[in-house]
């Protein structure tokens, strides 16, 4: 693995040019939550992997500083579409074009998106407490 090393303009330049693909089309974009194995990136096409739910972004999607992209509230899922453990997340413009996808763990956890549980009830509500795309 090759690592790079940006400076702090460069990294918020790289999340503000995400945040702009996100925001994309002039309306929230969503988040959808998946089990399994997240896939080789948001050009790969969904497999095995449970659609427990779709959640809103908020418009704009959120803020860049400090080298990261914190996502405003995301509209909960009142009715989870699957049971199933949440392990990642793919977050699509409002034209619903993929993205970028990121890791999913309990708040506290190592995910990019927290969520109060990683548990998920079909019909039951699916909370995502953040998401911080950091550079």
């Amino acid at each position: 693995i090759m690592l790079i090393t940006l400076s702090a303009d460069s990294k918020d330049a790289v999340l503000n040019a995400l945040k702009g693909r996100i925001d994309n089309g002039g309306a929230a974009g969503s988040i959808k939550i998946y089990t399994g194995t997240k896939p080789a990136g948001p050009g790969t096409a969904i497999t095995n992997q449970v659609l427990l739910g779709t959640l809103a972004l908020s418009y704009p999607c959120g803020a860049v500083a400090d080298g990261a992209l914190t996502f405003d509230p995301i509209t909960q899922d009142s009715q989870a579409d699957a049971t199933g453990t949440a392990t990642w997340a793919r977050i699509f413009d409002s034209a619903g074009n993929a993205k970028i996808d990121v890791d999913a763990s309990v708040t506290g956890g190592s995910g990019f998106m927290q969520m109060n549980t990683t548990s998920v009830i079909i019909n039951g509500p699916i909370l995502i407490n953040s998401c911080v795309i950091t550079a």
